[in-house]
């Protein structure tokens, strides 16, 4: 038996009415299967949803830079995948007519009720021109919303269920899960209902079939009963088979974490002691990283594959690191990360690196230091125009791998240590700024009896 599921919502905005030129996009032309996004109206007949007759769809009350960005957000949405969102009808004519679906972004919904799109669930594999239909007048032809309706019907289509909530006796309370938190990393699943987060992305659940059926959402779009899978792996996991990026004092490369486990590791060689300067910034539309499916984790690693730092903002889907570096073979692993409201199985999706070599930083750190009767004494400046939330002294005993001291409060300057072994210790300090960023100090290293220290 075909099963029906219905996403509703209604806004009372004003509409644009003006019909748009649709621009022809496609996401990913190469995958066997298709998800044809069609505004510009569709005469449908002879389909499941023709139990009155034919139904004139009306194109849908969009600029051109709305049916964009609406375009970028479903193929993040689906990026994943081997799929190919489009808006171009003949790519969508010229799919396999079983691998293959139509979402309608249309007005005209008198024929079907008060709803903000409706899909049969599995049809995407019936092979019979069955659309999805969004119905873009009910959600104020508000640009996230439709885009939000467009991947939540598209994934019935290719099975999945609503993402729901019970409480403890396994009473359904919500039959769409409106996720939790605000700001940037508020975070709500597909196909719960992502209108009021800004983060929303596929999820493990329980779905409206039960409290006791969990929905593993990725795995049922990526079944073999759809044809579609996962896209490879673009990056190794492993830094021993990392991808080169140096190119010059810049340089840009772009990634997918494409599942919870994957890890992407790039190197990079300096001849020399340079600054770096690196951002992890995830696929979106705009401000707040809108549009984005993966919080991105970074990590700095030396020669040895030592952990040298991780850079995630709690409160930021982006990543950066700002430090200095001595001459040597780095690398870089970028990852999805979890937060507080998002859990590492949704945290997928396209992201880019941009570095930058031989920049200025705007902390600078002068660490000095002496040795006398077994006590190290260690001081620093710094000169910024950035706030600075704590410093932290870190020791090695090999001037690469360090690991932290102790914590100090942003307005001390300087400390005596005393080391329980006489072998030669190396210091730097690390400033902590609001957003977890790190800047590093020059490194010193000092031996007991020493009056002088040996910079390095």
């Amino acid at each position: 038996m075909k099963t029906i599921s219905t996403l509703f919502y209604v806004l009372l905005l004003g509409s644009i009415t003006v019909h748009a030129q649709v621009p022809v996009l496609n996401s990913y032309p190469a995958a066997p299967a298709t998800i044809y996004l069609d505004f510009d109206g569709e005469y449908v007949t002879g389909t499941a949803w023709n139990w009155s007759g034919p139904i004139n769809a009306q194109p849908a009350a969009v600029t051109s830079a709305d049916i964009t960005e609406i375009f970028n957000r479903v193929a993040e949405d689906y990026r994943i995948f081997n799929i190919n969102i489009t808006t171009d009808s003949t790519v969508f004519n010229a799919a396999p007519a079983n691998r293959r679906t139509r979402v309608l972004i249309t007005p005209t919904n008198s024929w079907y009720g008060n709803a903000g799109g409706v899909a049969y669930v599995g049809s995407f594999t019936w092979g019979d021109l069955t659309p999805a239909f969004v119905f873009s007048n009910l959600l104020g032809n508000n640009v996230k919303n439709i885009a939000e309706a467009c991947s939540h019907e598209a994934g019935h289509t290719l099975g999945l269920q609503h993402q729901s909530v019970y409480n403890s006796s396994c009473g359904k309370i919500a039959e769409y899960n409106p996720g939790q938190g605000s700001g940037e990393i508020g975070w709500a699943p597909i196909m719960g209902v992502g209108y009021y987060r800004n983060l929303t992305t596929w999820y493990n659940g329980t779905s409206a079939q039960g409290c006791n059926v969990f929905q593993n959402d990725i795995d049922v779009i990526a079944a073999p009963a759809n044809g579609v899978g996962l896209r490879d792996d673009d990056h190794a996991d492993d830094f021993k088979f990392a991808t080169d990026i140096l190119t010059g004092p810049v340089f840009s490369i772009s990634g997918i974490v494409n599942q919870s486990t994957d890890a992407d590791a790039f190197k990079m060689v300096l001849d020399y002691a340079q600054n770096f300067k690196l951002t992890a910034v995830p696929q979106n539309v705009g401000a707040g990283n809108s549009g984005a499916d993966v919080d991105i984790k970074v990590s700095l690693l030396n020669e040895q594959g030592d952990t040298i730092g991780s850079y995630n903002p709690s409160l930021l889907l982006n990543a950066g690191i700002d430090t200095n570096l001595t001459q040597g073979t780095y690398y870089i692993i970028a990852e999805g990360i979890n937060n507080a409201y998002l859990g590492d199985y949704g945290s997928v999706g396209y992201y880019r690196l941009s570095g930058e070599l031989n920049k200025v930083l705007s902390v600078q750190f002068r660490l000095t230091g002496s040795a006398a009767n077994g006590v190290h004494a260690l001081s620093w400046g710094n000169v910024t125009n950035e706030d600075i939330t704590a410093f932290e002294v870190q020791s090695s005993e090999n001037g690469t791998h360090f690991e932290k001291l102790l914590a100090l409060p942003v307005t001390q300057r300087n400390m005596d240590y005393t080391p329980l072994s006489v072998k030669k210790i190396f210091y730097r300090i690390r400033a902590v700024m609001p957003d977890e960023r790190s800047w590093y100090s020059n490194i010193i290293a000092l031996q007991a009896g020493q009056g002088t220290p040996v910079q390095w």
